[in-house]
């Protein structure tokens, strides 16, 4: 079995996205555990064969093209992969081109959300999936959440995906609806990375583990920095000392704080208690960060994958409909609903407070629910293997 998977991963310039990479690590983990073989596409395939330990290849070249020439390029894949043209030598498609002679199938993993926001996303995964269908490739698609703004071009290239797949596993139940109106065979469960391994290096002392995105929807930057420091004062002297960890980051320690970790440098400044901050370094550390943690604060989406299993009090900040539905989904499969709008900071130390009084019977939730979605994950990677076999 060796499968050609597509996610969102590559470190450029020392910065790294732990959630995307975490979706990748965990199905390259759960295939070779099934004797398969994972070809990743990345954007620093050097990069991403160093970390994981296999073969990668570089991006089908849809990175700055217009809706116009995303949509040639698109007709140009297919036809390269059913041999009706031949690609230049040079074209980035080339090395993806090439390893479908070699492939069992494709994997269209959890990244990269599809979304019009991000176009990107839609054409690289959908013409894919296209290209590995003309080889007469089976193609599964796993851990993704659509739209909520799809526009309806978009719509129908996802649409089509899901239907010629032979599954199409998805995170959140909005998400299994879309799809199943679409005509796909679904499978409706939890992040495909929620029981990634973790490292065992987290404070052992019991901290806040915050997490934070800049994405305000629009929204006063100034406002809403503000807010979150105080939510983030209050944390500390209702729960313990507070510590900020981006997921979306540099992955040394010592480097300038760049993406979130210059966020988290506002917010710091903006507090009247103390704080700390941890480098992104992982996906494995900030599972073990996460599920270690005492409450958990993030408008990130996978600080809450790692955490909710372990149950911890997790309160999420909601930016936009996306977001929401995102948050909404990680927490209510195991049980917890603290989800606030971002408009909405100023009763959030309440609800804060009222999640860590409620700390004992959110982790029996968790636990209760634990073994079933552990078996249910991977009954769900047995079928994926099986697929693409």
């Amino acid at each position: 079995m060796n499968v050609l998977t597509i996610g969102d991963i590559g470190v450029l310039g020392g910065i790294i996205h732990i959630g995307d990479e975490a979706m990748f690590e965990a199905a390259a983990d759960e295939l070779s555990a099934r004797g398969g073989r994972v070809v990743g596409v990345s954007s620093a395939p050097d990069e991403s064969a160093a970390r994981y330990g296999v073969d990668a290849v570089g991006r089908l070249g849809f990175v700055g093209l217009d809706r116009e020439a995303a949509r040639e390029r698109a007709a140009m894949l297919r036809a390269a992969a059913a041999g009706e043209i031949r690609l230049a030598e040079g074209d980035p498609a080339r090395g993806a081109l090439d390893a479908l002679d070699d492939a069992s199938g494709a994997l269209i993993a959890g990244g990269g959300n599809l979304a019009s926001r991000w176009p990107v996303h839609v054409y690289e995964r959908t013409t894919l999936a296209v290209m590995a269908r003309a080889r007469g490739l089976p193609v599964v698609v796993s851990g993704q959440t659509f739209g909520p703004d799809l526009d309806d071009e978009d719509a129908e290239r996802v649409a089509a995906m899901t239907r010629d797949a032979a599954w199409t596993g998805v995170r959140e139940h909005d998400s299994a609806a879309l799809a199943r109106g679409w005509g796909a065979q679904v499978h409706a469960g939890v992040d495909d990375a929620s029981f990634l391994a973790g490292s065992d290096d987290a404070p052992a002392s019991p901290y806040v583990l915050v997490s934070l995105s800049g994405w305000f929807a629009g929204r006063s930057a100034d406002v809403v920095e503000a807010g979150i420091a105080r939510l983030l004062d209050a944390a500390a002297d209702t729960v313990g000392p507070v510590v900020f960890h981006a997921h979306f980051g540099p992955v040394a320690a010592g480097a300038e704080p760049m993406g979130d970790a210059a966020l988290h440098e506002r917010v710091r400044e903006r507090m009247t208690r103390e704080s700390s901050v941890l480098p992104s370094g992982d996906s494995r550390r900030a599972a073990a960060l996460a599920r270690r943690a005492r409450l958990l604060v993030t408008s990130r989406y996978h600080p809450a994958v790692f955490a909710a299993p372990a149950g911890v009090p997790i309160l999420g900040l909601a930016a936009d409909d996306y977001t929401r539905i995102k948050l909404s989904g990680a927490l209510g499969h195991w049980g917890q609903e603290g989800v606030v709008d971002l408009d909405d900071l100023g009763g959030a130390p309440d609800r804060l407070r009222e999640l860590d009084a409620r700390r004992g019977a959110i982790g029996e939730g968790a636990a209760a629910r634990f073994e079933a979605h552990r078996a249910d994950a991977a009954g769900w990677w047995d079928t994926v293997a099986e697929s693409l076999r």
